[in-house]
């Protein structure tokens, strides 16, 4: 049976994200709630705005819920203001975040709004055809953590991270129509 992936829906790009899951066969469920969590096989948090969907987090009671089933192995995938919210430490913020992925980030690191770019970019965990990655606002990694593992990266900069179930990307997969960020995300369920 094909798997159910979860999409945080509170804030930001999701809906971009549930059809390029959509796209790649896979069942989706938006989540807004803590008992939207139940039975997901997997969640992705998109991008948007990192303190919007932390408050969010907060105020709809999905934090525990959210933080048992990472820390019992679901995978987890979160670009942009998710990867944010996962890692462990944001430079110079004192912002609500989840923790669980030993990173730290810088926010805005790539630019501003008006300095968001594309790049070609190679990211062998992906094949040897180049990736469109979109960078919108994007946070840059200052720190990995030992058990993190780059998946690739830009100009000297990690950009796609794993430690064990949760995975990260500091660009836009959902932007393109190439499905292989997400494809990659599916083949961790």
């Amino acid at each position: 049976m094909t798997k159910l992936i979860g999409v945080l829906a509170l804030q930001g790009g999701f809906h971009k994200h549930v059809e390029a899951l959509s796209r790649s066969g896979s069942r989706t469920k938006e989540v807004r709630t803590a008992s939207d969590l139940k039975g997901l096989d997997g969640l992705l948090i998109p991008g948007g705005e990192s303190t919007a969907i932390a408050k969010l987090l907060v105020n709809f009671g999905i934090i525990d819920p959210l933080l048992r089933r990472i820390n019992s192995g679901m995978p987890v995938f979160g670009t942009c203001a998710g990867m944010i919210l996962l890692s462990t430490e944001i430079s110079g913020y004192d912002q609500f975040h989840l923790g669980c992925l030993d990173i730290s980030v810088e926010r805005n690191a790539y630019g501003r709004q008006l300095e968001s770019f594309e790049s070609e970019t190679l990211i062998s965990s992906l094949g040897q055809e180049p990736f469109r990655t979109i960078f919108i606002r994007a946070p840059k990694i200052t720190r990995l953590g030992e058990n993190v593992e780059v998946l690739g990266t830009y100009k000297g900069s990690e950009i796609f991270v794993r430690q064990d179930s949760i995975l990260a990307a500091s660009f836009h997969p959902e932007l393109t129509d190439d499905l292989r960020v997400h494809e990659y995300f599916i083949s961790m369920l």
